[in-house]
């Protein structure tokens, strides 16, 4: 079988290489050039090692909507097109091309959570479980035909990093089990129907990070989460500075944090271990404990480091 692959994304990495090492044949991959990756979060170019180790050709190009993309690949004459890990909708005319047709994978159990960002938007939506969908891709937002789907729960350990790793294995055991199924020539389609009422999930934007210290405990610790690293980070502001939150604990509701004040830095944590230590920070319920931070100069601090800043006052608007 001729196989052209198209990602940018680290959550297809996995599946890239699992399939090379069960000697498949890719014949190109093809990913953002320079300029467009630059754009985009949680990509990586660990990509280009593996295609000069299989003897790969290694294509960039600025859109999968051009005509020079379309040339591209349609100059290899694959039988399948693997598309993992891409934030732009197919063209029609593209999707013509290969003989079997076009699979991609949306991290969400569909048809709930189509749309953008399903693993950062379950995050912070407080969701408990979530998973992965493979499917035959069409025209449409995340509307084609079912293949298979794997399903994970959400804990509160885990954040978006962790999410994305289960994405990452389960997008390389459904791709195996398709592509071993289409060599017996039987071409899957699973019985889940991929229809749905709910809205797309809007598009992210990193100015889309600004947490509301209006909220929950919770709702906040589920936000900053969701946004960690690879994303940009949720962020706040402290007498005019701005200030990326990359890791945090939940404390639990007790009867003498009932007057709160929302954004306000009550007192430090301490402890021998370096990840225990940081900023209690009142909510509208819980408190939360900021273990790591980042500054406008791009400076982290977590641990002692955190802790001798010495901040004082309420983080809030710029």
């Amino acid at each position: 079988m001729n196989i052209v692959w198209i990602s940018f994304h680290e959550e297809a990495f996995l599946a890239f290489h699992a399939v090379l090492k069960k000697n498949k044949k890719i014949s190109a991959f093809i990913t953002l050039d320079d300029e467009a990756f630059a754009k985009k979060s949680a990509g990586i170019r660990a990509y280009k090692n593996i295609c000069e180790e299989y003897h790969i050709p290694y294509i960039t190009i600025p859109t999968i909507k051009s005509d020079e993309a379309f040339e591209i690949i349609s100059s290899y004459h694959p039988d399948l097109l693997i598309v993992l890990g891409w934030s732009e909708i197919l063209p029609e005319r593209l999707l013509k091309v290969p003989v079997i047709g076009t699979v991609g994978a949306h991290a969400s159990l569909l048809p709930h959570n189509r749309g953008s960002a399903p693993i950062n938007w379950a995050l912070i939506h407080g969701e408990k479980r979530t998973g992965n969908t493979l499917m035959w891709l069409n025209a449409k937002v995340d509307e084609g035909a079912i293949i298979d789907q794997m399903e994970f729960p959400i804990t509160m350990y885990d954040s978006c990093q962790t999410l994305y790793k289960k994405v990452a294995e389960t997008n390389s055991e459904m791709l195996l089990q398709l592509i071993k199924k289409l060599e017996k020539g039987f071409k899957p389609i699973n019985s889940i129907e991929n229809i749905t009422d709910e809205p797309l999930l809007p598009r992210r934007r990193p100015k889309d990070g600004f947490v509301n210290w209006n909220k929950s405990g919770m709702d906040i610790y589920n936000f900053i989460r969701a946004l960690t690293h690879p994303y940009p980070g949720a962020f706040t502001y402290l007498e005019g500075r701005k200030w990326i939150l990359w890791k945090a604990a939940l404390l639990p509701f007790h009867s003498s944090t009932s007057n709160l004040k929302p954004g306000e830095i009550l007192d430090y944590a301490y402890s021998f271990s370096n990840d225990a230590n940081g900023l209690l920070v009142g909510t509208t319920k819980e408190i939360l404990l900021i273990t790591e931070m980042e500054d406008m100069e791009g400076n982290q601090y977590s641990g002692k480091s955190l802790n001798e800043l010495n901040l004082k006052g309420v983080f809030g608007y710029e």
